[in-house]
């Protein structure tokens, strides 16, 4: 299947001798990091564990059978799978012979998957045969009617252990990788992110954007090969993706994966490896340090954790600092889109560190507009539009929705690239730091996860009881922001309680992390004299019985 992107020789020349990008693919970095350390563990997951001479071996004899499979470049391989190591060998195994990784979140389920997959006419779909009790083959069953393009599924856990365990070298000749080298400025990822409009967006990456984008980090977080970074966030997230999946392979560092978030075993885990580094939602944070073993492990290695995808709680700065005195507590924001825009400076004064979302990422311009496109004078609150090195080339099936998110630059400006629209409204102060004041578009975000709003509503709308639905964000403590549905029943409807729109909502195939926990059942929805429903009122409505009602 071949892509459409808005990549052009413009770009590809501006970022290549500024020195962004540095055409080398992840499989480099793995190539060069087996080859100076073969012994040194790479990856540790829930169920074992793999050096760099291993990991090599596998992505390469993986990368052999998705040739005997059919794969060719440009081709899609998607995965869903949980942080384990198979999920590094299939992606390192795609980007091996120029496929493109479409990394699925394990918690999706028929609606989701049956979208993405068909959207990006998938070749290989590799699944596990269970986790947290859930059935992925039966889905998949399910679901592969209506992908006319898949031609293989590999079970981890059944068929795909004895496809990584078939010596594929055997059958065919290990040269051919190396013929198969993509050049990098190829897509190799396509991830998907909730969209505001009732159906997720596929965002692609080239191998140039996505190495790009890490190789800052050490720099700015003392990161290098002797760090041991830690991911509990799924590696389908680009947070995992970049700094789980990837960074410590760029960096020749050892990563743990974590497949399902407890901090109490998190806290075990810093002690028993060392951990140095973690990046996660803020939520992650409020879970440690109310770990109830926190004080009885040695946790002093830890020297970084750099929340994204929601604001840091001045309180919960206080708290880390008060109990985790080595630890600095950074910001960060980014998109899938644009990967890492900001983060936080270790030294930063307070009103830097807990105020704003940190410093633009080297290479990366940050500007705030107003409605007509004007840029906007420090401290003014507007539109925040990004450029840089490492913006997406595009989504999916989607280039008239892809140019509509731009608008070009000044002559001469930011290396020539246009600006992305990134749906945010912002503040840049005089120091050039970004405080996000709010969101353009409709989506609620959950602990970092996003909520595409439209999409629940779509689905809520299907319900037999309900005449219409508004789905508003409302406070919480730890997670920033809850999920509240506000609904209009039809006429001699029978009563809607909250279990059983949950229950709807599941056997509509749409994912848990999506459905909204709070109910309430309203006359009528505030409203313009349009018609326009209108949330502002709805969020002031509900957002006392929320905190009413508690988490």
């Amino acid at each position: 299947m071949s892509f459409t992107t808005i990549l052009n020789d413009e770009q590809i020349d501006t970022y290549t001798r500024a020195g962004f990008w540095v055409n080398r693919t992840i499989t480099d970095h793995l190539d060069d990091v087996a080859a100076a350390t073969p012994d040194k563990t790479a990856f540790v997951d829930s169920r074992r564990s793999v050096t760099y001479g291993g990991l090599k071996q596998e992505v390469d004899r993986c990368a052999l059978g998705l040739l005997e499979l059919g794969v060719r470049p440009g081709d899609v391989v998607s995965f869903q799978l949980p942080n384990w190591i198979e999920w590094v060998v299939v992606h390192y195994a795609a980007s091996r012979i120029g496929a493109i990784s479409n990394p699925l979140i394990p918690i999706y389920r028929e609606r989701e998957v049956g979208f993405m997959v068909g959207l990006a006419g998938s070749k290989v779909l590799v699944v596990p045969d269970s986790f947290r009790g859930f059935d992925y083959p039966a889905m998949v069953d399910k679901l592969r009617p209506q992908w006319p393009d898949l031609e293989h599924v590999l079970v981890v856990g059944s068929s795909w252990d004895e496809f990584a365990a078939t010596p594929w070298e055997e059958r065919r000749d290990p040269a051919e990788l190396a013929d198969l080298r993509p050049d990098p400025n190829d897509v190799t990822l396509l991830i998907f992110t909730s969209g505001t409009t009732g159906e997720p967006k596929g965002v692609m990456h080239t191998h140039n954007t996505a190495i790009a984008a890490n190789n800052p980090l050490p720099e700015r977080l003392g990161i290098t090969s002797d760090s041991v970074i830690h991911m509990a966030s799924t590696l389908a997230h680009l947070t995992g993706f970049l700094y789980g999946a990837r960074l410590p392979v760029q960096n020749g560092a050892t990563c743990v994966l974590q497949d399902v978030w407890d901090a109490t075993r998190f806290v075990e885990l810093v002690a028993e490896h060392g951990i140095t580094y973690t990046s996660a939602a803020t939520p992650f944070l409020h879970d440690l340090l109310s770990a109830p073993n926190l004080g009885e492990h040695d946790l002093s290695s830890l020297r970084r954790f750099c929340c994204m995808g929601a604001p840091i709680p001045r309180a919960l700065v206080r708290e880390a600092r008060s109990k985790l005195s080595g630890l600095v507590v950074l910001g960060g924001w980014g998109q899938s889109e644009n990967a890492l825009v900001t983060l936080g400076i270790p030294g930063d004064p307070d009103e830097k560190l807990i105020d704003t979302d940190g410093y633009p990422w080297p290479g990366m311009h940050l500007r705030v507009v107003d409605s007509d496109g004007k840029e906007l004078p420090p401290g003014t609150e507007g539109r925040l539009q990004v450029t840089g090195p490492f913006l997406f080339v595009g989504y999916a099936e989607r280039l008239d929705m892809t140019r509509a998110c731009f608008s070009p630059t000044d002559e001469g400006e930011a290396g020539g690239a246009a600006w992305f629209d990134t749906g945010d409204l912002a503040v840049l102060d005089a120091d050039g730091y970004l405080r996000i004041a709010g969101r353009t578009k409709d989506v609620i975000v959950r602990g970092g996860e996003n909520i595409p709003v439209a999409y629940v509503e779509n689905t809520l709308y299907e319900h037999p009881d309900i005449d219409a639905v508004a789905v508003v964000a409302v406070p919480d403590p730890r997670l920033q922001e809850r999920a509240c549905a506000c609904v209009v029943l039809k006429p001699d409807s029978a009563e809607l309680d909250l279990e059983t729109m949950r229950t709807f909502l599941a056997e509509k195939g749409v994912a848990k992390q999506y459905w909204p926990e709070l109910l309430e059942v309203m006359s009528q929805l505030p409203r313009t004299p349009s018609g326009k429903i209108q949330k502002f009122q709805l969020r002031t409505q509900v957002a006392p019985q929320a905190t009413e009602d508690g988490p």
